[in-house]
C-alpha cells in the first residue's frame, strides 16, 4: 500500500529557506522543468538525483525516478489554486506512450502516443488544496487522509505509460471556473489499485478551461460531509460561475432514527449544499446514486437504495436544479452487461491477482478503472443531454456514450498506478 510523505510545517520552513536562499521568487505564477539531455534557458533542469523532500521543493517523489518505462512521479510545492500544466510529450530515439495523474489517480492524459523523433504539446488544469478553512478551523480529516496526495501544498503528477515520455513541464496559476465534486466513496479519489471513483476519471474528459476539485470522500453522508467541514471548505474556494455537483446516498441510508431519512435528513443536507452554493455565485448540480451490482433471477437490477434517488429528484424539481440521473444509467448500464460482464467494471478479482492477496475481492459498490471510465461517461452523457454551458467544456474527442451500448472491457486500458490495496473503501 501507497505510503504518502507527511508533509508539515518544519519542512515548508526549510523548503521557504531555500527557496530565499536561491534568491528565487517564493510563488512564482510559472514554474518550468526541463527533462531533456543538457539544458534549456529558463528551465530548472531535471537531474535523476533530484528528490523532493526538505530540501527541494521540487523533484522525483514516492521513492521513485524514471527507470526503463516505470511509472514514476514529480511532486511540486504549490500553494492552494488551480494550475494549468503543459506537458511537451515524445523523444527523440523512440516512440512513446504516456498517461499522467494527478494528485491522488486523477487521470488527466491517457495513453499519448508518439513516433520517434515526434513532441506533442499537452494542457490540464489541476486544483490542488489543503486542510484549512480559516484561521481556526480545518477539515476533520479521517486518519486514512492524512497525508493523503489531495491534501497537501505540493502538486503530484504520476508520469506512467508503456514506454513514457516527458521532455518540458510548464506550470502555470489560473483563474478558472471550478466543478467541485461532494460525493461519496463512488465519486471520490481512490488512492490506490484497483478502486477508481468516477470523479477521478472526470478531468481526462474536460478541456484545460475547467478544473475539477474531488472533496469526495469514502464513507461519507450529506450529513458528516458538511459536519466534517468539507462543504464549508468547499465554499472557501468557491467563487461565481464554479458548480457543485452533489452526489450522497449509499451512506445516507445506512442512518437510523426518527429524524433520519430519503424525504427528511437526506434532503434537508442536500438542500443546504444547493443553497450555500448559490449564495457564492455557484451552480448546484444534483446527481441520483447509481446502483449497486445486485439482480434478480431475471437478470434486472435490484433497486438497494430505496426512495433516496426518487428524494433526489423531487428536490431537483423543488429547487429547479439540473438533475443528472445516474440511477437510472447505471440500471441500463448493469443490465446490459448482466450479471457476470458486469463484474469487469467493479473491483471482482480472484485470488492471487495482487500480491498477499489470498481471498478473491469481490466487491459490489466499488468500481475498478474500466467501471469509474464508463459511469464517469453516464455523467457526461447527462451534462450533453442539459442546457448547461458544462457540454462546452468537454473534450472534442468525447463524441457521446449510450449506457445501452456500452464500451468493451477488454478493450480498455489504462497502466495501473504501481500502489494497490486489497482493503474495501468505506462504505461498502
Amino acid at each position: 500500500m501507497i505510503q504518502y510523505k507527511k508533509s508539515g510545517k518544519a519542512a515548508f520552513t526549510t523548503c521557504l529557506l531555500f527557496i530565499l536562499s536561491m534568491g528565487m521568487t517564493l510563488f512564482a505564477e510559472e514554474r518550468k522543468f526541463y527533462f531533456g539531455d543538457g539544458s534549456k534557458d529558463g528551465f530548472v533542469k531535471v537531474t535523476p538525483d533530484l528528490v523532493y523532500g526538505e530540501k527541494n521543493c521540487w523533484g522525483y517523489d514516492l521513492q521513485t525516478k524514471p527507470e526503463g518505462n516505470n511509472p514514476f512521479f514529480f511532486s511540486v510545492d504549490l500553494p492552494e489554486g488551480s494550475y494549468r500544466v503543459t506537458l511537451l510529450l515524445g523523444n527523440e530515439h523512440h516512440a512513446t506512450n504516456t498517461t499522467i495523474r494527478s494528485e491522488s489517480r486523477r487521470l488527466m492524459l491517457e495513453n499519448v502516443e508518439t513516433a520517434a523523433g515526434e513532441f506533442i504539446s499537452r494542457s490540464f488544469t489541476v486544483n490542488i488544496r489543503n486542510i484549512r478553512i480559516d484561521a481556526t478551523r480545518s477539515v476533520r480529516i479521517k486518519p486514512r487522509e492524512v497525508g493523503k496526495l489531495n491534501w497537501d501544498d505540493k502538486l503530484t503528477l504520476e508520469i506512467n505509460g508503456k514506454n513514457p515520455g516527458v521532455r518540458e513541464m510548464i506550470i502555470r496559476s489560473v483563474d478558472l471556473p471550478t466543478i467541485f465534486l461532494a460525493g461519496n466513496s463512488t465519486v471520490t479519489d481512490q488512492d490506490n489499485e484497483p478502486w477508481c471513483g468516477w470523479g477521478q476519471m472526470l478531468p481526462r474528459f474536460l478541456n484545460e478551461d475547467v478544473v475539477v476539485a474531488n472533496y469526495a470522500e469514502s464513507g461519507e453522508a450529506g450529513n458528516s460531509f458538511i459536519s466534517a467541514g468539507r462543504f464549508d471548505k468547499i465554499l472557501t474556494q468557491m467563487k461565481e460561475g464554479d458548480y457543485l455537483f452533489i452526489e450522497f446516498g449509499h451512506n445516507d441510508q445506512k442512518q437510523k432514527g426518527a429524524d433520519r431519512g430519503p424525504y427528511t435528513s437526506y434532503k434537508q443536507s442536500l438542500r443546504q449544499m444547493i443553497e450555500g452554493t448559490r449564495a457564492r455565485g455557484g451552480t448546484p448540480v444534483l446527481v441520483t446514486p447509481m446502483h449497486r451490482r445486485r439482480f434478480d433471477e431475471t437478470g434486472k437490477i435490484i433497486n438497494t437504495l430505496g426512495d433516496y434517488p426518487d428524494a433526489v429528484r423531487q428536490l431537483a424539481a423543488e429547487e429547479h436544479v439540473l438533475l443528472i440521473d445516474l440511477n437510472e444509467m447505471s440500471k441500463t448500464l448493469y443490465e446490459v452487461w448482466g450479471p457476470e460482464e458486469s463484474k469487469k467494471a467493479f473491483v471482482h478479482y480472484p485470488a492471487g491477482t495482487f500480491p498477499g492477496q489470498n481471498e478473491a475481492l469481490e466487491d459490489n459498490t466499488h468500481f475498478n478503472p474500466f467501471g469509474g471510465d464508463q459511469i464517469c461517461k453516464c455523467m457526461l452523457r447527462g451534462i450533453q443531454e442539459s442546457d448547461s454551458p458544462l457540454k462546452e467544456f468537454i473534450v472534442t474527442e468525447f463524441d457521446t456514450f449510450d449506457p445501452a451500448h456500452p464500451d468493451k472491457a477488454d478493450d480498455f486500458y489504462i497502466p495501473p498506478t504501481p500502489f494497490y490495496s486489497l482493503t474495501k473503501p468505506e462504505g461498502n
